[in-house]
């Protein structure tokens, strides 16, 4: 069986989410191909020639280059598959954006469906694409991957035709990057990297309202009151509609509290992680949530909204606040800082009990075994 797999999400230099998603599938592919039968291969679609750390092409794993920019899945990508004399008998997109029109079955992967619940949290743009290219994906493709079951669930209720077509992949994490063998001068290197010399609050993920870092601002003014030495870390890169979350800062005062370190590379993360008391991801909606599961693995004890896939990834492990609600956010954060130490050890050792349940080869595995389903 050949397999075509569209690779631009994961070959960009500053991945998240999706990003990392694609990335690891392609990573996992790689390493697993020995195993799989003689005839299988995989040929990987991109704009761009492969970035250094992508998986390097072999008998079984091979790269095609349709260089292009705008609109290349239109112009570049859905022609070859026509045109090409090595057609794959099914075609993966780990994202929203499958071909529209193809000589062999596809099959996309959905992240979430939120921007149908939040419009008003995306430029008009950016939602009429995901809205219009999603339900065309979710139509045209004969399986469908959602990243929980919260996913699949609201799948489902916007898309009822859908419903015997739609499996589940949980996510997974890097069991060689986080875990409890994370050294002391890792955390210290990165702490004085980014300038954090107190204890602190993490959070980790892009800049864009429906991450609520604006509620988790409020919140934190509130840990303030009782918490005075403790600090917030705000890591993630600027997605869009992030301006207030600076003005909001400055208008609360808490601009000597509050430590924005933009993009945090991958070596990085591990210690930044690993330093903080709790971490915090009190998001409207999640698709999955990948770095609670890294700070679980890290022995980090986690604060994550009661809504969406959150409560799903953190299995009863974690303090389920509202979003809607700084003065709950900030209760959450503060059982787990005025923990005793028994307590918060226990909370830990659920964490690390719960993260055992996620890995990407399990992913990639279920992944392969759907997209063999999808050519017959």
């Amino acid at each position: 069986m050949i397999i075509g797999i569209d690779g631009n999400e994961a070959n960009i230099a500053r991945r998240v989410g999706v990003n990392q998603y694609a990335f690891n599938l392609l990573q996992n592919i790689s390493l697993l191909q020995d195993e799989l039968s003689s005839g299988d291969q995989f040929i990987v679609y991109l704009k761009e020639k492969p970035l250094p750390d992508m998986p390097k092409e072999t008998k079984k794993f091979k790269y095609r280059i349709l260089p292009g920019g705008g609109l290349w899945i239109l112009t570049k990508l859905m022609p070859d598959l026509f045109l090409s004399k090595e057609k794959p008998d099914v075609f993966f997109s780990p994202s929203h954006y499958a071909p529209i029109f193809a000589p062999m079955p596809r099959v996309c992967s959905i992240m979430d469906l939120g921007y149908l619940e939040f419009s008003g949290q995306f430029t008009k743009m950016v939602f009429w694409q995901l809205k219009w290219w999603s339900a065309i994906s979710i139509f045209v493709s004969k399986r469908i991957i959602s990243i929980s079951n919260s996913t699949k669930n609201d799948i489902v209720r916007h898309y009822p035709f859908a419903k015997d077509k739609i499996y589940t992949t949980a996510l997974g994490y890097d069991k060689n990057k986080f875990n409890m063998r994370i050294s002391v001068n890792d955390v210290r290197r990165v702490a004085k990297q980014y300038s954090i010399v107190h204890d602190y609050i993490l959070y980790l993920g892009t800049l864009k309202p429906s991450k609520n870092v604006e509620g988790l601002i409020e919140a934190f003014r509130i840990v303030k009151e009782k918490k005075p030495q403790i600090k917030l870390v705000i890591a993630g890169k600027k997605g869009w509609l992030y301006k207030s979350i600076f003005e909001k800062v400055e208008r609360l005062g808490l601009t000597d509290d509050i430590i924005f370190t933009d993009f945090v590379p991958e070596e990085d993360k591990p210690g930044l992680i690993k330093g903080a008391k709790v971490f915090v991801l009190p998001s409207f909606w999640e698709g999955f949530g990948l770095d609670v599961v890294s700070a679980m693995a890290c022995g980090v004890p986690v604060v994550v909204s009661a809504v969406g896939s959150l409560p799903e990834v953190a299995g009863g492990t974690g303090v389920l606040v509202n979003p809607k609600s700084p003065e709950d956010i900030a209760r959450g954060i503060l059982k787990v800082l005025s923990m005793g130490k028994s307590d918060y050890n226990r909370l830990v050792s659920k964490g690390l009990a719960r993260a055992e349940n996620f890995s990407w080869e399990k992913t990639t595995r279920e992944t392969l075994g759907i997209l063999e389903k999808a050519r017959n």
